[in-house]
C-alpha cells in the first residue's frame, strides 16, 4: 500500500515537473518546444533536426536565386521534397543533394558536413564560389562528389581524404589552385577523376597508377608540368584520358598505348615528344578519339592506324609527322581528320593519293594545310561525302586547277586553299556552295575573272582572294552577300570602276582591302554605308575624284589607306567624325588645300602620310603633328612651320599666301567702293549742272539733228 502511495506521489511529482515544463517552454515559443522534441525523440529524429538544420544553413549561403529554387525550401513541405533533396526511405535522413543548372549562386556552408548520410553531392552548373569547406570531409559515405562548371577557388580540401567510398570526383571547371594530392590514389573505389578547367600546378602525382577502378581521368585545361607518370599505364580499366593544354613534357609510358580499354585518348598542347608505336590500333582497338595535337611527335603515322575501325576523331596536327598519309579506307566512321602543320609528303604528285581512299567515309572535317604536300589536286574531293563541312589544305605545294565538281560539296562551309601552286579560273560551281561562309585562294596563281555565281554565297562572312592575277571587274553581285565581315581582292589586276553594292553592305566590320588593282572612276557615296568597318585599304589604283564625304560615315574606322590613287582636292571635313582613327594614308595623290586643322583633335592618330600632295599653308604643330616619326608631309613645297623636326620653311606672315590674298581682296573692295562713290557724287553734281545752264540740253538737241 505504501509502495503505490509512494509510486502515486512520484507519478504526481513528475506529472506537475512535466506540466510545469510545458508551461515554461511555452513561454519560449517554439524554439522551446523543440528543444523539448529533441531532448526526448529518437535517434531518427534528432537526425531529421540535423539533416533539417544543416540544409537551412545551405539556403542561408545562397545569395542568387534566378529560378527561386530557394523558396521552396520552407517548412509547408518536409525537407525530404524540397527540390534537389533525396532521402532513404528507412531513416529519412538525406542521401542526395543534387542542384544542377539552375543558376544558383552562393557559397558552401560548413553545416554541409553535418548530412553525414550524404551519398551524392551534385551542385554542377551553378555558380558556387569561395572554397570547398574542410567539414565535407566528414561526409564518410560519400560516394559522388561533382562540382562541375562553378567559380570555387582555393586548394583541394585535404580532409577529403576522409571519404574513402569516393567513386567520383569531378571538380572541372572551376577556379582551383595548388597541386594534385596524392593522397586521391588511396580512394580504391574511384571510377572517375576530374580537375579540368582549373589552375592546378604541379605534376600528376605517381599514386594515382593506385587506381585500379579509374575508368575516366579529365586534367585538361591546368598548368600542369613534368611528365606522364609510368604508374598510369597500369589503370587497365581506363577509357578516358585527357591531359590536353598544359605543360607536360617528356614521352608517352609505351604501357600506356597498351590499355586496350582507352575510348578517348586526348594529350593535345604539351610538350611531349616521341614516335607512335606501329601496333598503335592493334593495341587500342576500340579507341574513338585520337588527338596528339601541338606537341613534339616525330616519325611517321602509323599504317596499323587504318585498323580503329571505331575511331571518329583522329587529330595529329602541330607536329613533325613526316612522309606518306597511309590509306585511311577502313575508318568508315570517321567524322574528322587533322593533319596540317607538320612535315607531310614529299612535294610531288601522288602525295595526296591518301585523299582518295576517303571517299566512302562520312567525313564532316579533313584539313592537310601546312605540310609539304605536292601535285595536282585531285578529282576525286569532288566525290566526298557532301556530310563535309569544313575542307583545309592552305600551305603546301598543290598545283592544278580546282575541280569544277567543287560544286558538289553543297554543305561545305569553309573552304581553305591558300598559299599553294593553283592556277586557272575560279570555277563557275563555286557558286552552288550556298552554305559556304570562309573562303581563303589567296597566293595562288588564279586567273581569269572572279565569277558572278559567286554572289550566290550569301551566307559568306570572309572572303580572301589577293595576291592572284584575277583580272576583269569586281562583280556587282557581291553585293547580295550581306552577311560579309572581311574582303580582300588585293594584289590582283582587276579594273574598272568599284560597284557600289560591294560597299553598301553594312555587315562589313573588319577589313575591305581592295588596294594593288587598276580600278579607276571616283569611290561611290555607297561607302558611306560601312558605318561599322574597321580597316579600308584602296591604295595602289587608279581612282580619281574628290574624296567623297560621306567617308566620314564610316565612324568605326581604324586604318585609312587611300595612298597612290589620283584623289584631288582637299580632304573633306567629315572625316572629322572619324575619332578611333588611328592611321591614316594619304600620299602620292593631288589632294591640296591647307592641312585641315580637324586632324590636331583626332587623339588616337598614330600615323599621318600626307606626302606627295600639294598641301600648302601652315603645318600644325599639335596633337599628331607634335611627333616627327608619326607624320610624313615631303612632297609639299608650299607648306611651312610645324615642329622643327621636319626642316619645313618657315612662315613668313608678310608673305604669306594667306595674308597675301586677303590683302588683294581687301585693295580690291576698297578701290571698288571709292569708284563707286565718285560716280555717284559725279551723277549728282551733272544733273545740278543742267537744272542750272538748260542751253546745254538745247545745244545737244541741235547737235543730234
Amino acid at each position: 500500500m505504501e509502495l503505490s502511495k509512494k509510486h502515486f506521489q512520484v507519478s504526481t511529482t513528475f506529472f506537475l515537473a512535466y506540466l510545469e515544463a510545458i508551461i515554461l517552454l511555452s513561454c519560449f515559443n517554439l524554439q522551446g518546444l523543440n528543444l523539448l522534441d529533441l531532448a526526448t525523440a529518437s535517434p531518427e529524429a534528432r537526425g531529421n533536426a540535423t539533416d533539417l538544420q544543416a540544409l537551412v544553413q545551405f539556403k542561408a549561403k545562397i545569395t542568387g536565386d534566378q529560378f527561386k529554387i530557394m523558396e521552396s525550401w520552407n517548412s509547408s513541405i518536409h525537407f525530404c521534397q524540397w527540390p534537389g533533396v533525396t532521402c532513404g526511405r528507412k531513416h529519412q535522413r538525406v542521401t542526395k543533394l543534387e542542384l544542377q543548372f539552375l543558376k544558383i549562386s552562393g557559397s558552401l556552408s560548413p553545416y554541409i558536413g553535418n548530412l553525414s548520410f550524404l551519398r551524392e553531392l551534385r551542385l554542377v552548373g551553378t555558380n558556387f564560389y569561395n572554397q570547398i569547406p574542410q567539414e565535407i570531409g566528414r561526409l564518410r559515405r560519400l560516394e559522388v562528389l561533382d562540382l562541375t562548371n562553378n567559380s570555387i577557388s582555393g586548394k583541394i580540401p585535404s580532409n577529403l581524404s576522409s571519404c574513402s567510398k569516393l567513386t567520383v570526383v569531378d571538380m572541372g571547371g572551376n577556379q582551383l589552385t595548388g597541386e594534385i594530392p596524392t593522397w586521391l590514389g588511396l580512394f580504391s573505389n574511384l571510377r572517375v577523376l576530374g580537375f579540368y578547367r582549373n589552375s592546378l600546378r604541379g605534376s600528376i602525382p605517381h599514386s594515382l597508377g593506385n587506381l585500379s577502378s579509374l575508368e575516366k581521368l579529365r586534367l585538361a585545361y591546368n598548368a600542369l608540368s613534368g611528365i606522364i607518370p609510368e604508374a598510369l599505364g597500369q589503370l587497365t580499366k581506363l577509357s578516358f584520358l585527357s591531359i590536353a593544354t598544359n605543360a607536360i613534357s617528356g614521352v608517352v609510358p609505351v604501357t600506356m598505348f597498351n590499355l586496350s580499354n582507352m575510348r578517348t585518348f586526348d594529350i593535345s598542347e604539351n610538350k611531349i615528344q616521341g614516335t607512335l608505336p606501329s601496333s598503335l590500333a592493334i593495341t587500342m582497338p576500340y579507341v574513338e578519339f585520337f588527338s596528339v595535337v601541338s606537341n613534339q611527335f616525330f616519325g611517321q603515322i602509323p599504317i596499323s592506324i587504318c585498323n580503329a575501325s571505331n575511331l571518329n576523331v583522329l587529330e595529329f596536327a602541330g607536329n613533325n609527322f613526316s612522309g606518306d598519309v597511309p590509306s585511311l579506307e577502313k575508318l568508315d566512321k570517321l567524322s574528322n581528320l587533322e593533319l596540317e602543320g607538320n612535315h607531310l609528303g614529299y612535294g610531288r604528285e601522288g602525295d595526296l593519293n591518301f585523299l582518295c581512299t576517303l571517299l566512302n567515309i562520312s567525313l564532316s572535317y579533313l584539313s592537310f594545310g601546312m605540310n609539304n604536300f605536292g601535285g595536282e589536286l585531285p578529282e576525286c574531293i569532288s566525290n566526298f561525302s557532301n556530310t563535309l563541312v569544313g575542307l583545309g589544305m592552305d600551305e603546301n605545294k598543290i598545283w592544278g586547277r580546282i575541280p569544277d565538281g567543287i560544286g558538289n560539296l553543297n554543305n561545305l562551309e569553309v573552304l581553305g586553299a591558300s598559299g599553294n601552286q593553283l592556277s586557272g579560273s575560279i570555277p563557275f560551281e563555286i557558286g552552288r556552295l550556298q552554305k559556304l561562309k570562309v573562303f581563303f585562294a589567296f597566293g595562288n596563281f588564279l586567273s581569269g575573272i572572279i565569277p558572278h555565281s559567286i554572289g550566290n554565297l550569301t551566307e559568306l562572312i570572309q572572303l580572301s582572294l589577293e595576291f592572284n592575277n584575277l583580272r576583269g571587274n569586281i562583280p556587282s553581285s557581291l553585293g547580295n552577300c550581306q552577311n560579309l565581315l572581311a574582303m580582300s581582292l588585293s594584289h590582283n589586276n582587276l579594273s574598272g570602276p568599284i560597284p557600289p553594292q560591294v560597299l553598301g553592305i553594312p555587315s562589313m566590320s573588319i577589313t575591305l582591302d581592295l588596294s594593288s588593282n587598276d580600278l579607276t572612276g571616283e569611290l561611290p557615296v555607297a561607302v558611306g554605308c560601312m558605318k561599322n568597318l574597321a580597316e579600308f585599304y584602296l591604295y595602289k589604283n587608279m581612282l580619281s575624284g574628290l574624296i567623297p564625304n560621306n567617308l566620314g560615315s564610316c565612324v568605326s574606322l581604324e586604318i585609312l589607306f587611300l595612298d597612290g590613287n589620283l584623289f584631288e582636292g582637299p580632304l573633306p571635313s567629315s572625316l572629322s567624325s572619324l575619332k578611333g582613327l588611328e592611321a591614316l594614308d594619304v600620299s602620292d595623290n593631288n589632294l591640296s588645300g591647307e592641312i585641315p586643322k580637324f586632324l590636331v583633335s583626332l587623339r588616337a592618330l598614330k600615323y599621318l602620310n600626307l606626302s606627295s600632295n600639294d598641301f600648302e599653308g601652315v603645318m600644325p604643330s599639335e596633337g599628331v603633328f607634335k611627333n616627327a616619326s608619326a607624320i610624313f608631309v615631303e612632297g609639299n613645297n608650299k607648306l611651312c612651320g610645324g615642329i622643327p623636326e621636319l626642316h619645313l620653311s618657315r612662315c613668313n606672315t608678310k608673305t604669306s599666301p594667306n595674308t597675301s590674298l586677303k590683302l588683294k581682296i581687301s585693295i580690291v573692295i576698297v578701290i571698288l567702293g571709292v569708284t563707286l562713290v565718285l560716280t555717284c557724287l559725279f551723277i549728282l553734281w551733272f544733273r545740278k549742272k543742267k537744272e542750272q545752264f538748260p542751253w546745254i540740253k538745247r545745244n545737244n538737241w541741235l547737235r543730234s539733228t
